[in-house]
């Protein structure tokens, strides 16, 4: 019998059947399809263990990324709603064991693992994760100390984010009942496992958004609080998401998660770091106890000091009492002064009476009546002649014997000549019994009013 695969390397132009081929040839569609059930019929659960390599999450909400180790790469597809899942921001160069089913992409001839959960390899990867977001967000300054700001003194509201049912919440309120009484606000977290670490962000952003002038009063400051546990337990507040909240708060916030040993991007993020929830409360508020011995030692000491005042004050007055003279001793000059001019004073009126006396009695000889009445006499005899002198020389006396007082109509000045009387132009005649206006005139009737007057001569 001929060898059917004798010509096989024969070059053809048309492809043609075989002698003894049976098997008509394949489509590729079909023999994508027959690995991709070969592939998942052997592969259909399976866990892998590299590291990531080019995660990117799409659009749509899938997440596409490769798992590789020193020695080979695979593909991993994971769907929209497990991504959304993640107890972790997954990041290059994590590694992490994944679990899902092995199939084909007959798009590219690849096979590839569509992966159904992604989780760290161990707290090593953990880590290296840890470091890894922390390394970066250092580097943003999120974790300046210099934004670190100071807690206030007695806050008036403080905010608690954490589980409204653990004992972290009983501690913190039963410490600040002890030591300051403050009203608290509770934000109920989930403090583990999926969604914890978008809840812890939440609460802080909505503390952070609460109007000052609010019905429910805004925190003067935020406390985050979780209990102990492993680095696991305590990964939600190592999110970037809640740390990245914690930092761009506006209230100061104490970060509270762990035991004293645990650290998480949370406290680095935060204004102030306590060692566990308990400690935060003792950091948040004073002890009222101290505050109110404080106040009563200022008091005494204030009482104190204003008794010390008092006392040297007196001291000094005291002193100065000492070497002050006597009252006797300081007022005796005066007082005898007083006394010598008090008596010089009635002595010199005394005198003063008697010269006055004295003054009257020679005065009141020349004071008698027929002296007074010759005094009187003699003035009015002086009197008398000075008016007949007075009425003699009285220019209106003469108007009795017929004579006449010109005098100008305007400016009532004497006309004394026919120079004038023709520049005044209108004249008033003064007789005894009266006056009379006349008008002076040129011969033939023309008045001189309109006539340049000649300089009239001064009285």
């Amino acid at each position: 019998m001929a060898d059917p695969f004798d010509d096989i390397d024969t070059p053809r132009l048309v492809a043609e059947g075989r002698e003894g081929d049976n098997a008509a040839p394949l489509s590729v569609g079909e023999l994508s399809t027959k690995l991709k059930r070969m592939v998942e019929g052997a592969f259909g659960h399976v866990r892998l263990r590299g590291e990531i390599s080019g995660w990117k999450r799409a659009a749509s909400g899938h997440a596409y990324l490769a798992l590789k180790d020193a020695d080979a790469v695979i593909d991993a597809v994971m769907w929209k709603g497990q991504a959304a899942r993640l107890a972790f921001a997954p990041q290059d160069g994590i590694e992490v064991v994944a679990t899902g089913k092995l199939t084909t992409y007959p798009g590219r001839s690849k096979y590839q693992i569509v992966i159904e959960s992604l989780e760290l390899a161990g707290e090593g990867a953990l880590m290296a994760l840890f470091e890894k977001l922390k390394a970066q967000l250092a580097g943003e300054g999120l974790f300046d100390p210099a934004r670190k700001r100071p807690l206030p003194f007695a806050p008036r509201v403080i905010g608690v984010v954490t589980s409204p049912t653990g004992a972290v919440i009983r501690d913190i309120l039963h410490r600040l009942a002890d030591r300051f009484p403050t009203h608290v606000l509770v934000w109920p977290v989930k403090v583990q496992g999926e969604g914890a670490a978008q809840e812890v962000a939440n609460a802080v952003r909505g503390f952070d958004a609460m109007p000052a002038d609010g019905p429910v009063p805004r925190p003067d400051l935020v406390i985050v609080a979780r209990g102990g546990g492993s680095i696991e337990d305590l990964w939600a507040f190592n999110e970037e998401v809640a740390v990245r909240a914690v930092a761009a708060c506006s209230i100061p916030v104490i970060s509270a998660v762990g035991h004293e040993t645990d650290t998480s991007l949370c406290d680095y993020a935060a204004d102030m770091r306590a060692p566990t929830p308990t400690a935060a409360a003792e950091l948040a508020v004073p002890v009222r106890a101290d505050l109110a011995h404080m106040i009563q030692s200022l008091a005494l000491r204030t009482e104190r000091c204003a008794r010390r005042y008092h006392e040297r004050g007196a001291e000094r007055l005291a002193a100065l009492v000492r070497v002050l003279p006597r009252r006797d001793a300081l007022l005796g000059p005066q007082r005898q002064r007083a006394d010598d001019l008090g008596a010089r004073l009635d002595r010199a009126l005394e005198r003063r009476v008697a010269r006055a006396e004295s003054s009257y009695q020679r005065l009141s000889t020349t004071l008698r009546p027929a002296l007074l009445q010759a005094r009187l006499d003699a003035l009015r005899h002086r009197f008398e002649g000075a008016a007949r002198l007075l009425d003699s020389v009285n220019p209106d006396n003469l108007l009795q014997r017929g004579y006449v007082r010109v005098s100008a109509k305007l400016g009532d000045r004497v006309v004394t000549s026919a120079a004038d009387a023709r520049g005044a132009g209108a004249v008033v005649l003064h007789f005894r019994d009266g006056n009379v206006d006349a008008r002076v005139e040129r011969p033939g009737g023309k008045s001189y009013a309109g006539d340049k007057p000649e300089q009239p001569s001064l009285l």
